[in-house]
């Protein structure tokens, strides 16, 4: 069923779980995502970059196909914008019928980011549409401890503009780490957010942050993990081993052996984030 984040966050806020939000491009890896959730009994969100939207395939090709395929599907599906940053895009994207927008205005100063994001909030009523936000910056360096968020900026920033909830940079970062590195996460952050909001917090750059801090952040307050790059990870090691077995496989019958590898990375880290048998 296609919902927006809202109702799923709040359950899992309730439940002291997460929800996966895995970073998709195209119909196949929306299709594993979908899947990974339904054999999982798990909600599930399906994030979609503002950058790889406008770099590979246009969200007026994808948006309602995969629309179509979270209707279909037995559990909870959310299509999310993720780091929407053009103001008439986010706009547009929730024209075209996402259930839910980032509106990531964390490049300005924090009272533009407050101007900027209750607009949204306001703007998204109009379609029943949840809002996610970011204060701090989830940028590439995560031992530079200036990015991280200021508490007291997101408890002001979440009770003036309304969001439905907000990416918080404590020690995370996107992309890859060093071979061997797991972040030392700042939990206080967290936890003193969420001590004086109780609103549903995101974790970006959830790959390689290592199960343990995974863990311990839902506990503190974090409902929403983003990943990506393990789960693209996980698809381009299986193309390598299908080539490598055998360099003759057809294209179809290569992306399909990605489709399943694909799927064991999502349900791995929906067991990790605890939303199995949560869908309602």
């Amino acid at each position: 069923m296609y919902v927006s984040m809202k109702g799923m966050l709040q359950r899992a806020n309730e439940g002291k779980y997460g929800v996966m939000a895995i970073n998709c491009f195209n119909l196949e890896t929306a299709k594993a995502v979908i899947e990974a959730a339904e054999e999982s009994r798990s909600p599930i969100i399906i994030d979609l970059l503002q950058e790889h939207l406008k770099q590979h395939l246009d969200y007026r090709y994808l948006t309602q196909p995969i629309i179509r395929m979270a209707n279909n599907a037995s559990v909870e599906v959310a299509i999310n914008l993720d780091h929407g940053q053009d103001v008439a895009y986010v706009k547009q994207c929730l024209n075209e019928g996402f259930s839910s927008v980032m509106m990531d205005a964390s490049m300005y100063s924090l009272e533009e980011n407050i101007r900027i994001t209750k607009e949204m909030v306001q703007f998204a009523q109009v379609y029943d549409a949840s809002v996610e936000a970011e204060v701090g910056d989830m940028g590439s360096n995560w031992t530079d401890e200036d990015m991280f968020t200021d508490p007291d900026d997101a408890i002001r920033f979440i009770k003036e503009t309304g969001v439905d909830c907000l990416a918080v940079s404590y020690g995370s970062t996107h992309g890859d780490y060093p071979k061997g590195a797991i972040p030392a996460l700042r939990f206080d952050i967290v936890e003193k957010i969420k001590k004086n909001t109780n609103l549903p917090l995101v974790l970006h750059g959830g790959s390689g942050t290592g199960e343990e801090n995974i863990k311990k952040s839902i506990e503190l307050g974090i409902n929403k993990i983003n990943v990506g790059s393990d789960f693209m990870r996980g698809q381009v090691d299986d193309i390598y081993q299908q080539l490598k077995e055998n360099p003759q496989i057809g294209y179809p019958d290569l992306i399909h052996h990605t489709v399943a590898a694909g799927k064991e990375v999502v349900k791995r880290y929906i067991q990790i984030a605890g939303s199995q048998n949560k869908s309602l």
